[in-house]
């Protein structure tokens, strides 16, 4: 199996790399500082094409796989934007799968091509303070009236919901279990619900929300497929998504390398560069080889699902590897610039702060384990 990147697919990187370098560690430190959706750097991308970059043609897109986009988001976290940049596209790549492959024509025609151009701005609405991971257990709900659904009920960590336009919101239209929720795509009116932002330790330029709906309406139009089929249509993304944040956690894994490796061979104590001494060699060289290793499980599993092939324990498998392997050089790149390291101008205390998402979403490494455990080696269910 060959898994080194074809011509076309450097090229996607060369050239988002390229955009990126407009928008440099500086111009995202002020961003980490005061707070603000980095819109131009949504702008930019959007305008290159590469919002639409796994979405058909016919619809604007490009047409292109998750590896592609896999490759696209580990060029934008490794260029020091880090999950900051990549999470303010992140949802627009992935998140409206369900809308391709189950959405009418009418569907397609209305809601693709304004997010491809980057007129419009997309949130995931999914997960509930009461259920954490136990989606099917979802208490939002979502009942007809006539040509409309009301909904009731309270999501969070909504990523975006500041400033996007619209929701793929997952609510609950029938009895209890998987077979009672259904998917819809909807305008986020926050006129009409409560938007409250949620203070964390980073990430600041891209908001983190709970959303409060009492009576929301949605037209019936909106309804992604039949009724009672929302969360089999949420599954076709969760392992695209696992597979973008293991691409996302290795770029930044990789900012953080690269900033380690170059303090440590220009930062001279004892009258010798830091760099000489193995205690500073050895964590780095060895973080070189995890995000390699992980870099290439998540070419594994984008290829696997371009292909059509079974690789929900490959995305999970690459999501922890990447996710354990970017905080760890996080980590050593901090103490690599010792004291300096806490200091916000050398931009890795921040890498560090950001590596904790893909630590910790959309799904913990304990209950990749678990899953691992459970559909790989047969072991008993442990939850």
């Amino acid at each position: 199996m060959d898994l080194s990147l074809s011509p076309e697919q450097e090229a996607i990187r060369e050239s988002v790399a390229a955009i990126c370098a407009g928008f440099d560690d500086t111009w995202w430190l002020e961003k980490d500082r005061h707070g603000g959706f980095p819109h131009e750097f949504h702008a930019a991308i959007a305008q290159a094409g590469y919002l639409g970059i796994c979405i058909p043609e016919e619809y604007g897109g490009s047409g292109l796989g998750i590896t592609e986009a896999a490759v696209m988001m580990e060029a934008i976290a490794a260029s020091g934007g880090g999950m900051s940049a990549a999470s303010a596209i992140h949802m627009n790549i992935f998140g409206l799968n369900p809308v391709v492959v189950f959405g009418t024509e009418a569907q397609k025609r209305r809601f693709l091509p304004p997010l491809v151009r980057g007129g419009e701005k997309a949130c995931f609405g999914v997960t509930e303070p009461t259920t954490g991971l136990d989606t099917t257990r979802l208490k939002t709900r979502a009942v007809r009236h006539g040509d409309r659904y009301v909904v009731d009920g309270q999501k969070v960590w909504i990523s975006t919901a500041q400033v996007a336009d619209r929701i793929l919101l997952l609510a609950r239209t029938g009895g209890p279990g998987a077979d009672g929720l259904s998917l819809f795509y909807t305008a986020l009116d926050r006129t009409r619900c409560s938007v409250r932002e949620i203070e964390k330790m980073g990430r600041k330029a891209v908001d983190s929300n709970e959303i409060f709906f009492e009576g929301y309406e949605v037209p019936a139009d909106d309804l992604i497929g039949e009724e009672g089929k929302g969360f089999r249509q949420i599954i076709h993304g969760l392992n695209p998504e696992r597979v973008l944040l293991a691409a996302e956690a290795v770029g930044l894994g990789r900012a953080a390398l690269a900033r380690a490796t170059a303090y440590a061979k220009e930062r001279v104590v004892f009258g010798r560069p830091i760099g000489r001494n193995q205690a500073i060699q050895h964590p780095l060289a060895q973080d070189w080889m995890a995000l390699e290793a992980a870099w290439l499980m998540t070419l594994n599993a984008a290829g696997r699902y371009d292909a059509g092939q079974e690789c929900g324990a490959q995305a999970n498998a690459a999501k922890y590897l990447s996710a354990e392997a970017g905080i760890k050089a996080c980590q050593d790149a901090v103490m690599t610039h010792g004291g300096f390291g806490y200091a916000r101008e050398y931009h890795v205390e921040r890498y560090l702060r950001e590596a904790m998402i893909p630590w910790i979403a959309p799904v913990s490494p304990h209950m990749i384990c678990s899953f691992i455990a459970e559909r790989v080696l047969g072991l008993p269910k442990s939850y």
